[in-house]
């Protein structure tokens, strides 16, 4: 079966809520829960791998309505494994219920660890995360799971939190891959948990990959991963160098650069662009080329360095 990104499968009525189960491939099933909005899109996009024995890859928010539909998606099937790509609260807090439902290991991500160094980002990042999350099992780069005919493996990809994984389902040549690519909108890189530096060498790992698809945390699915990384790239290093523009005209905080750069984006995602200019700027000063006054952070001032 050729994946195609549109819904092929059961709808599912769990209480008042209507959901549909989507076959996406031969092994593949897609659910998507009922949280959309700016940083979600249309919702977080829970994946269904395996026929028979069943993982669940990022069973998202701990919404009784799209637990009930999960389950109910299954009918007789055996849940083996819930997987979870990192810790943010619409990705892994309804990986308990379903645990206690079913009986099934929790895997994936490595507990969320709070930075020292929170206090000079967002005040509220911490929140952001599932604090409660407890795998059974944490899994290591490389590490790999059988869940009936399917055998699902742990990629390493840290830069949006330092704790996110892929998984790669080599029978299908497809990645699932979070947040750390999507192809509705550019990942938000948030300091201190969120490394610039690390995103784009994650990503310039995947660059040496053979998959031929993407099934991403929230939004539709990438068609050609080599091009659209290639794209991602190029945007993030436009992205940097439109930063050491703005530092160049005379910019010294991150207030004065989102309003130049950010000028066109919605008012709501000017925090998050904000964090995501920081990582660029902790990014710069790392290798040398910007001064920072001070520790990094969202009330900073920042410099081009001379000489």
């Amino acid at each position: 079966m050729r994946p195609s990104g549109r819904a092929e499968g059961a709808v599912i009525q769990a209480g008042t809520y209507t959901a549909v189960s989507a076959r996406v491939s031969a092994l593949t099933r897609r659910a998507l829960a009922p949280n959309p909005g700016p940083f979600t899109y249309t919702g977080t996009c829970s994946y269904l791998v395996g026929n028979g024995d069943v993982a669940i890859i990022d069973p998202g928010p701990d919404d009784p309505r799209h637990i009930a539909a999960l389950l109910a998606s299954m009918g007789g099937e055996r849940l083996r494994y819930v997987l979870v790509t990192h810790t943010h609260r619409d990705h892994s807090p309804a990986a308990r219920a379903l645990k206690q439902a079913t009986g099934a290991i929790i895997a994936g991500c490595a507990p969320y660890m709070p930075s020292e160094a929170g206090h000079l980002c967002a005040p509220d990042l911490d929140a952001a995360h599932d604090r409660t999350y407890a795998p059974d099992i944490v899994l290591r780069d490389g590490d790999t799971l059988e869940v009936g005919d399917a055998s699902l493996v742990a990629v390493a990809t840290p830069g949006h939190t330092a704790n996110h994984l892929c998984f790669a389902l080599a029978k299908e040549q497809a990645l699932f891959t979070g947040d750390h690519v999507m192809a509705w909108a550019t990942t938000v890189i948030a300091p201190p948990d969120g490394s610039m530096g690390a995103y784009m060498a994650s990503l310039e790992r995947l660059r040496g990959r053979g998959d031929r698809i993407y099934w991403p945390g929230h939004g539709e699915p990438v068609h050609d991963p080599p091009r659209f990384l290639r794209a991602l790239l190029h945007h993030r290093r436009a992205r940097e160098a439109a930063i050491l523009q703005r530092l160049e005209s005379g910019d010294e905080t991150l207030a004065e650069i989102v309003a130049h750069i950010y000028e066109g984006v919605d008012k709501r995602l000017h925090v998050a662009a904000a964090m995501t200019a920081l990582a660029h700027l902790e990014d710069l000063i790392s290798r040398g080329i910007v001064d920072c006054a001070g520790q990094p952070g969202l009330q900073a001032r920042f410099s081009p360095r001379r000489g």
